[in-house]
């Protein structure tokens, strides 16, 4: 199986490449914000399991192993709310990108309660942080998706 478009080759075009490169470097960004590192990953394998992006679970799981991530945290991200493993910070992270993610599925957006719990744990800057990288994430399943970009190898650091 192969991607309809390789989107990696198109990073130099006058446009769509240069968009792309700065979709890349707004996570890279994100990556170095005081939002704590686990937390960003595990947000973007949860966004990515909703958005059924294959590409996006292969990166973030092996990155989150890579970076001591736990295989019994990773095979429970998409049982978050049952799971006894998450902080409440965490969990407070995983409702608010759930949220994030699935816009389209409440009237209204992300509800007062989610918002306020998130910001029970979380101070204005991680918040920003947290915001944008769910934005960041649906951005980049949404990409793969289109493009179906095939997973299984990518390997740690690739894009580093």
């Amino acid at each position: 199986m192969s991607a309809r478009l390789n989107v990696m080759d198109i990073l130099g075009g006058p446009v769509a490449g240069k968009a792309l490169k700065h979709l890349i470097a707004a996570g890279k960004e994100l990556a170095g914000s005081t939002l704590p590192a686990a937390t960003q990953e595990l947000v973007k394998i949860r966004a990515s399991q909703i958005n059924g992006c294959a590409g996006c679970l292969d990166m973030h799981t092996k990155e989150a192993a890579a970076a001591g991530e736990t295989a019994v945290r990773l095979n429970l991200v998409a049982a978050w709310r049952e799971a006894t493993v998450f902080t409440d910070a965490e969990r407070a992270a995983l409702e608010l990108a759930e949220q994030g993610t699935r816009l389209a599925d409440a009237a209204g957006g992300v509800p007062d309660e989610v918002w306020a719990n998130a910001a029970k744990h979380y101070d204005e800057e991680q918040l920003a942080a947290l915001v944008a990288l769910i934005a960041v994430i649906n951005a980049f399943n949404r990409l793969n998706v289109i493009i179906q970009q095939p997973a299984g190898d990518y390997r740690v650091g690739q894009l580093g």
